[in-house]
């Protein structure tokens, strides 16, 4: 077990099954179906494989694969694993399958979709575990590819327009991150994240892009900063993204929200935070304000919505800004303690949280325009809590979640990130609890108006949830309930981590 290449597999698996999917279209629909849901779940699998012989308490990183690759640009293929890496692919593992199994079903040409799906889930694992940036920048593109088709072929009425839009936003934004690792490597020879983080702690880095010019630092910085905050996406670089996840297939909405929005995140802690410690300082007292401005501006961009996914969408810029909230808040202080480690751990927490809670609710919205014929106003239901109590009920553990409710998993994540803000950018933490404020106003009134009342519109004799469809919701909604109970089951494996992170802070 030890000389299995875990981490590879972990990548390619369902790459092979997207290419066993391709080479064979003429496979019954239910055959590839069950082949992809086989191939999407190898990531749960080889993701709890790794969680069982993972240490948490050794920061450095595990499972190293490095082989020499391209010698004459010195690219290694080179993956690893941390805390931070492992949360991601066990959200990716959990998922990805919940959202094929949940819509490949209805989708036409079930096999291509499940290609393209399974694809999508290759790329995105390649993010989370590649430490060279000519392989990382390879994943982060391709994984463009399959979310594209996945918009335009099955999405709704708007998805070409959000197709696009969605693919020249993030390869806008990769443009300007590919110039600056380009003066990385002129600089230093090497595309390594691992050499370019030593680099960077011991202030070489700096020094060798000045020798370029005084502005290198700062203009590298700034490209790589632009491509991951387009991808995040950070306030106001948000405009792509209510439009594709609204127009989006509800299997693809749940994966960009779950997984691909976590992406961007993923790039902030793992590069720039590591890269540019010192101009991420320099720049987080602006920076943060644009976090507070996607906490709360997000959050009432939702209250005013009456379409139904536009809504979700929303609510996920909403959340994703409290993770670089806690960023920013901690690299502005730049001092170790108990302030910083909250902040960073509720971070990672809620980038798993979120994924959980809003694949949920993207998966329920999408059910009601499924059952509705393309209904999905907040006025065009009532009274569906009468009419499909299990779906209700199921749907409101997700809306909870997403609120913040003590005893779910998104409490966790929220409670951290405020302590930790709190003390150490007490007015950014106080404006920002408006978001808290929009959030529970748009909840509920999704609450009150679409599953409360006498019956009306799409509501009456809503059908409840089949068998397929609860199978769907609830590894989500058991995982929201064991994770709000006992949260240190996934706080434990990044604790330490985040403990070192803080204990280098200036």
């Amino acid at each position: 077990m030890n000389n299995l290449p875990l981490l590879s597999l972990i990548i390619f698996v369902p790459w092979a099954g997207a290419l066993l999917l391709a080479l064979t279209p003429k496979l019954p629909a239910g055959a590839s179906r069950a082949l992809a849901l086989f191939f999407s779940l190898s990531t749960l699998a080889l993701g709890t494989t790794v969680l069982s012989g993972f240490d948490p308490h050794e920061t450095t990183l595990q499972l190293v694969e490095k082989h020499a690759w391209i010698s004459a640009l010195n690219v290694r293929y080179h993956l690893g694993l941390d805390g931070l890496s492992l949360v991601l692919v066990l959200l990716t593992g959990v998922i990805a399958p919940v959202a094929l199994f949940g819509t490949v079903r209805a989708a036409k040409q079930p096999a291509l979709y499940a290609a393209l799906f399974l694809f999508l889930q290759g790329a995105a694992l390649g993010v989370f575990l590649a430490l060279d940036f000519f392989a990382w920048f390879i994943f982060w593109e391709l994984s463009l590819v399959p979310a594209f088709f996945l918009i335009k072929l099955w999405g709704g009425p708007g998805a070409t327009r959000a197709a696009y839009q969605f693919v020249i936003y993030t390869i806008g934004g990769s443009a300007f991150m590919l110039l600056g690792f380009a003066a990385l490597y002129a600089a230093t020879g090497t595309f390594d994240f691992v050499q370019l983080a030593a680099l960077a702690q011991s202030g070489a880095l700096t020094g060798k892009l000045a020798a370029l010019g005084s502005f290198w630092p700062h203009i590298v910085f700034l490209g790589v900063l632009l491509g991951l905050a387009v991808k995040v996406p950070l306030f106001p670089f948000h405009t792509w993204l209510p439009s594709a996840y609204a127009e989006a297939p509800t299997g693809a909405s749940m994966f960009l929200t779950g997984v691909m929005s976590k992406m961007g995140v993923y790039g902030f802690l793992r590069i720039l935070w590591a890269l540019f410690p010192s101009q991420l300082h320099a720049a987080a007292p602006c920076l943060i304000w644009l976090a507070v401005a996607g906490v709360v501006l997000g959050a009432y961009a939702a209250l005013k919505q009456t379409d139904l996914k536009r809504m979700v969408a929303y609510s996920s810029v909403n959340h994703l800004s409290y993770c670089l909230l806690a960023l920013f808040a901690v690299s502005m202080a730049g001092k170790p303690g108990e302030a910083s480690a909250s902040a960073l751990s509720g971070a990672i927490l809620q980038m798993f949280n979120h994924g959980l809670s809003a694949a949920a609710l993207f998966f329920c919205v999408g059910l009601m325009g499924n059952r509705s014929g393309g209904l999905r106003g907040l006025n065009d239901f009532g009274g569906v809590r009468t009419a499909a109590p299990v779906f209700a009920g199921l749907c409101g553990i997700s809306m909870f979640s997403s609120l913040g409710l003590p005893g779910l998993n998104g409490f966790v994540g929220e409670f951290l990130i405020f302590r930790g803000v709190f003390g150490l950018a007490p007015w950014t933490a106080a404006v920002s609890t408006l978001g808290l404020l929009a959030t529970a106003l748009f909840l509920l009134t999704f609450w009150q108006r679409v599953f409360h009342g006498p019956g009306k519109g799409a509501g009456i004799n809503f059908r409840d949830l089949d068998a397929g469809e609860i199978v769907t919701l609830l590894p989500l909604i058991a995982l929201m309930f064991v994770l709000g109970i006992v949260p240190q089951l996934l706080a434990g494996l990044i604790n330490p981590l985040v403990t070192a992170w803080v204990s280098h802070l200036p």
